[in-house]
Formats: structure tokens, sequence, C-alpha cells
């Protein structure tokens, strides 16, 4: 760790739990002083295809694709349609609901290809913090969302991390905001990490490593909530149009998603219900958004950004579940930690998801407006 990152790391612990940004007046405000203020409105409607053509097929072949299994007040998953050359069902794993198609091809089947359409309305989120709207669940269903699994457990290093992070808070929202800063404050994005992480919390906390992508930082916000009791989940997703308020890293090409892929975080709070959080996006932008990588949450680049990516994130992205330790109905193979990429196998060998140009996929969206 260089000088500069732990003098950094050292600033920026003295943020309070409770902590807000306070608010920029247009005379105090830096010429770079940024807007990111979403808001729910008009719904959006986006139309989006995966087309996956499976190189050097050898024996027996199969491919599995996420399908919009999400259902809510900020997205509604409307109908699919697929065309391919092997047997093509719908299927969703048993646990969590994910939706997923499942194309099986004959073994004797050298360029086997799937072709999925699938549409869904999304629409921003923000939470009014000074409004308290107390929203009812089922005590087993927030159960549910505060057990470890494979990949988040809840005791050990992360529930002493979570411990420390919170020390003194007494609210739920005072707790996730605690985690939310802990987060913010603590991980960096990593470019070199491969696609979106692997999501190994307990690894990232006993090393010391905190460098990762969206899986693996909302992770660690999801996993330290659950770890002192707040029901917490990450939502596996896809960015699918640019950004509105001119983010270059907060949006994605519809022409190209294959690099799309972005995974953010809900947690439950008893006065708010479902609350939107993506620290995770703080640290892409605090990285990548400039040519300088950004270490100060004051900055007028961030400080907009990081105040309202706890409660609320940006329409411009679709969810296709919230699963985790998924298992593929006919692989052979391990589970998945998460269901957000194409998956594949071809010769009793599982290819690379992430890396969509030797596995030979391509997804594109665009926008319906009519």
């Amino acid at each position: 760790m260089t000088n500069e990152r732990r003098s950094f790391l050292k600033n920026a612990a003295g943020l309070s739990a409770a902590y807000t940004l306070p608010a920029l007046s247009l005379a105090q405000a830096a010429p770079a002083q940024r807007q990111f203020h979403p808001r729910p409105g008009a719904w959006r409607i986006f139309e989006v295809t995966t087309r996956v053509d499976v190189q050097q097929a050898e024996g027996a072949t199969s491919v599995w694709l996420p399908v919009p299994s999400v259902d809510t007040d900020w997205q509604r998953s409307l109908d699919s349609s697929y065309a391919s050359n092997g047997a093509a069902r719908m299927s969703s794993d048993a646990v969590y609901g994910a939706r997923l198609l499942h194309v099986v091809f004959a073994p004797g089947e050298k360029n086997p290809w799937v072709e999925l359409t699938t549409r869904i309305q999304t629409n921003s989120r923000a939470v009014n913090w000074a409004a308290k709207k107390p929203v009812p669940e089922a005590a087993a269903n927030l159960r549910f969302w505060t057990r470890p699994t494979a990949l988040l457990p809840t005791d050990g290093i992360v529930r002493k991390t979570a411990l420390e992070a919170t020390h003194g808070a007494k609210t739920d929202v005072d707790k996730a905001r605690a985690i939310y800063n802990w987060v913010v404050t603590n991980t960096y994005r990593e470019p070199k990490v491969r696609g979106c992480g692997e999501g190994d919390i307990k690894a990232m906390l006993e090393t010391g490593n905190l460098g990762g992508k969206c899986a693996d930082l909302n992770a660690i916000f999801v996993g330290m909530c659950r770890a002192v009791g707040l029901p917490a989940r990450d939502v596996y997703g896809l960015r699918l149009a640019p950004s509105a308020f001119g983010y270059k890293e907060l949006g994605g090409n519809p022409a190209s998603l294959k690099g799309a892929q972005h995974c953010r975080a809900e947690v439950y709070l008893k006065d708010y219900g479902w609350v939107a959080m993506d620290p995770a996006d703080v640290a892409k932008v605090m990285r990548l958004e400039t040519a300088e990588w950004i270490k100060d949450t004051k900055h007028p680049v961030v400080a907009p950004l990081n105040a309202a990516l706890f409660g609320g994130w940006e329409g411009n992205w679709l969810a296709w579940n919230m699963a985790h330790d998924v298992a593929l109905p006919g692989s052979g193979g391990p589970k998945l930690g998460f269901l957000m990429y194409p998956v594949a196998e071809t010769g009793d060998e599982r290819l690379d998801s992430y890396s969509p140009d030797a596995f030979r996929y391509q997804i594109t969206a665009r926008e319906i407006t009519a």
C-alpha cells in the first residue's frame, strides 16, 4: 500500500457513521461540480438482446442465459422470446426464483447458437429520508436476506469488521450508513480485476486486499449488513444506456453491452422498506471518471454521487436477479456465486464468461420510445 493510499484511508476514517454531505451553493461549487440526482419518474422501456455463438464445440454443449426476474416498484420484467438451433426452455433457480433460458445442443452440433430477446420497464430510485413510511415485510423473508451464503459469510472477520464499523450506531439507518461509509472509505476500484469480480468477501477482508469491482465491493456492503442483522441483498444486472447526468462510468453503450454487467445492492430499513445502495459505483467514479484517481469524497465530481447512491440509483439499468450459489439445471459443474453473465459448457468444460470475445457472445439494447 502506498503512503498516498495510507494517508487517504487515515484521513477518510474520521467519517462518522451518520455523516451527511453538506449542500453546496452555486457560489461555493467548484467549476467541475457535477449533478447527480436520479428521481422516480416516467418509466423507460428497453428491449435487450443476447446472442451466443459457442466456438469450437465438442461433444455435449449447453448454454444458460439470465432472464429478468425482478418485479418491483422500480422494474417490471416483461415478455421474452428466443431462437436457437438447440432445444431451449425457460427454467428458474429453485431457491431465489432467478429465471434463465437453458439450451441443450445435440452432441454433433458444431455451431451452437442462441438468441434471447427480453423487454423490461425500469425507473430511477431515490428515498425521501425526511418522510418515514414503514413498509411491512414478512419476518421469514427478512430472515432469508440475513442468512450467510458461500461467498457472504456473516461470522468471523466479516462480523468483526461490521461490528467495528457500526460501533455507536443506534438505528438501522445509522448502521447502514456506517457500513456504506466504511466501504467507500476502505475499499477501492481495481481495474485489473476480471469481469465484475468474484465476491469472496472473507478472502478480501482476511488478506486486506480491498480492491475489486462491483460484485466484490457491493458484496462487502451486503455481507457486513447481514452480519449485524440488517437484511440486505445483491442485485445483479446490466447497464443499458448512458447516464443522464454525464458520468461516463455510470452508463452503457447500447450497441455493445458485453462488458456492461453491474451489481447493485439493497438494504431493508424498517421505516423505508428496501432501499437502493451502490457504494461500488462511488469507487468506480473515484478511480476512473477523471484522468487522476480521486481520493476525497468531497471532491465535486464525487460528492453528489456519494450522497445520492446512499438511497438511490439511476434507472438506466436492468436487474436480472438477486440469486447466490446458483445450481445451473443440467450442469455437472460447480454452483455459480451469482448469475449475471451468459454461461456455457462444451465437452464437459465450462467456458470463461468473462471472455466474451473468445466465448462469442454479444448483448445489445434499444430503448422503445413509441
